[in-house]
């Protein structure tokens, strides 16, 4: 049973330990917000932990807490690293922290720190989200404390290693906990209540202290230090900066169909992408076929704007695969099943491409809006309007029936005059060099609003 595994790791490495033989412990720091950031930083540490083939990975934890869907993804990484798993609650291990802390096989810590108070709540004023979003979380924290196993206590009857029902009311103050917790209260552990329950291990002051309490006293630590790329790629792959670069590739597609010609809304739609899946792909959270849909959606598009045009079986075909790249995407290591997908992890992929589609369609009705002008200075000659008052006319073009009548030059024309045709006064201009006023003269064309006059030929027959 897991429950077991704790117990074994901590005798092997005491063995070794006490054969002289340095633990090799690889250390992973979350002491910011749970979010795309610290997720990349737990997955690149579990990884160089194994290349590296750690024998226990220390997760030193001091965080308030952060996002579900992140916080989520670290406890699977944990539950299912292959390595065993200490978390050293230095301070805090609160809300989304008190899952993470949960999902490690030894949990130690400081004297003065605590751990609990896992109610979901609200991003923008911190008021607890609906129940749906509760008995979620409650499962999530359940399944994570049975996942330790059962162990047999000393009346000879077995026992949950952590109680589901102590995991429980970290989330749900309705949950009821004899001799621990009442009905009114989210629960929250100290150090002796966490022991007390099952929920710690141990306390300690520092790491080496916590290291001492499975029996690890001779020991090397690695510790994981975040490179520039881990941070770029945990910005980027944040839910809030994710339905920014949805927005800014549908707002960018739809301007460039609106005014085709390679330019400022594809370029803009085309960097929103690579910014979209280079992080999730270097990462490892997307597959290289989904890149390669999007690809092809693109070039159906780019088909059906510049080879075939008129929004027809190319166009919507790319639109449908670029779509569905974007909102698949969003799932870790996506194959043709949605199995493998959480719903958390469904339900915050949906709300992102929901985001990001709901930002754009706000986008372009601004831009194309009267406030739209007056947002871009009215540079914005998409919707420019030529306005009489501007001085734009239209070009009369009543003119044009005279071409080929006689018409008598009323004025000099050096070269431009005026004639008189049909009774009518107007404006013209020689095409047949100096004409004197009087001279028979013949319309011969009406060209860019104005009309040109040639000598009448007289044509003489003889008899």
């Amino acid at each position: 049973m897991k429950g077991f595994i704790p117990m074994l790791a901590a005798l092997m490495l005491a063995l070794a330990a006490t054969c002289e033989a340095a633990v090799k412990v690889y250390r992973i720091d979350l002491d910011e917000e749970i979010g795309a950031t610290t997720w990349q930083f737990t997955r690149a540490g579990l990884q160089a932990a194994r290349e590296r083939g750690a024998d226990l990975v220390l997760v030193h934890l001091n965080t308030y807490g952060g996002e579900v869907g992140a916080a989520d993804s670290i406890r699977t990484a944990l539950l299912h690293c292959g390595i065993p798993t200490m978390a050293f609650v230095d301070n805090n291990a609160a809300s989304a922290g008190a899952l993470i802390a949960l999902a490690c096989d030894t949990v130690i810590m400081r004297p003065d720190a605590t751990m609990g108070a896992a109610t979901v709540v609200n991003g923008t004023d911190g008021q607890a989200m609906p129940d749906k979003y509760q008995s979620y979380m409650r499962g999530i924290m359940r399944a994570t404390a049975e996942s330790h196993g059962k162990v047999l206590d000393a009346d000879g009857r077995w026992r949950w290693r952590r109680d589901p029902v102590i995991a429980e009311a970290m989330v749900d103050p309705r949950v009821e906990v004899d001799g621990l917790i009442d009905d009114t209260r989210v629960l929250t552990f100290t150090p002796d209540e966490a022991v007390r329950w099952g929920y710690a291990d141990g306390k300690a002051d520092n790491v080496a202290e916590a290291l001492a309490h499975i029996g690890v006293e001779s020991f090397e630590i690695q510790r994981y230090q975040p490179t520039w790329v881990d941070r770029l790629t945990g910005f980027f792959g944040s839910p809030g900066v994710q339905a920014i670069l949805i927005m800014i590739i549908v707002g960018g597609i739809y301007f460039e169909l609106q005014t085709p010609g390679m330019g400022f809304p594809s370029m803009a739609a085309l960097g929103a992408a690579v910014l979209y899946f280079l992080p999730l792909y270097i990462s490892g959270v997307v597959s290289s076929w989904i890149v390669v849909v999007f690809v092809v959606g693109l070039l159906l598009m780019l088909l059906e704007l510049f080879v075939i045009p008129g929004f027809g079986i190319a166009g919507i075909a790319g639109g449908v695969m670029m779509s569905a790249s974007l909102f698949f995407g969003l799932f870790e290591n996506f194959s043709f099943s949605l199995g493998g997908v959480s719903s958390i992890a469904m339900w915050y992929s949906l709300g992102t491409m929901m985001a990001g589609v709901a930002l754009a369609i706000g986008a372009i009705w601004l831009l194309t809006s009267r406030y739209g002008t007056r947002l871009m200075g009215g540079r914005n000659m998409l919707v420019k309007e030529q306005l009489v008052a501007d001085g734009y006319i239209g070009v009369d073009m009543r003119p044009s029936r005279y071409v080929g009548m006689d018409a008598v030059a009323l004025t000099d024309m050096r070269p431009s005059g005026k004639v008189m045709v049909d009774g009518e006064r107007l404006d013209a201009v020689s095409d047949d060099g100096f004409i004197d006023s009087g001279t028979a003269v013949r319309i011969v064309r009406y060209e860019n609003a104005q009309l040109y006059v040639e000598h009448a030929r007289v044509c003489i027959v003889d008899e």
